[in-house]
């Protein structure tokens, strides 16, 4: 499914109904109800109903849940990696160049939360671009719990990911994550 333009708004026709318009920067929705997107995307979907939003950015959201205001959370803070709120999950998730800093519980919440609230409501997953954080987790949710990537091989699948959303480009850690665990999530179990 392919976002079109029409006069500076992304139009997206998603299978659950008629045409809505909203004015963003990159939102695509890459897979029925399934919604990749910038801070400003979240920022126009706040207000509707509907939405199951999943932000993948510690700045400003998960900074902003649990109201710490120095560098980091408390690590024996129990919201440290994910804060959950009414309607969304918040990530501690931030662009790194090393993929050992990407906590694996903080993905895999981000893809059992798609799944619970997919059949449901449409997903957002942001990040504050939409290149990088979002997409990667949207494409290992596509790799585990659908069929739209064939799941051959990570190269074929990536390749398709990038027609679906052109916008990929994730940071070091996030592609070193995508390729290092794409084989646990294509296996499907």
């Amino acid at each position: 499914m392919r976002a079109r333009r029409s006069s500076g708004h992304r139009h997206v026709q998603a299978e659950y109904g008629p045409c809505f318009s909203l004015e963003v920067k990159f939102v695509i929705e890459v897979y029925k109800n399934l919604f990749i997107g910038s801070q400003d995307d979240e920022v126009a979907v706040r207000t509707q109903g509907g939405w199951f939003v999943i932000h993948a950015c510690k700045d400003p959201y998960h900074r902003q849940a649990l109201g710490y205001t120095g560098k980091a959370a408390a690590k024996n803070h129990p919201e440290y990696l994910i804060a959950r709120r009414e309607g969304c999950l918040i990530l501690n998730l931030v662009d790194v160049p090393d993929v050992n800093d990407i906590s694996a519980e903080i993905i895999d919440t981000a893809l059992e939360g798609i799944h619970q609230n997919i059949s449901s409501k449409r997903v957002l997953v942001h990040c504050n671009q939409g290149q990088s954080r979002s997409p990667t987790i949207a494409f290992l949710y596509l790799v585990k719990f659908t069929d739209v990537l064939p799941s051959r091989d990570v190269d074929d699948d990536l390749r398709i990911f990038q027609e679906l959303y052109p916008t990929y480009a994730p940071a070091k850690g996030m592609a070193d994550f995508a390729r290092q665990n794409w084989s646990r999530y294509s296996s499907k179990g």
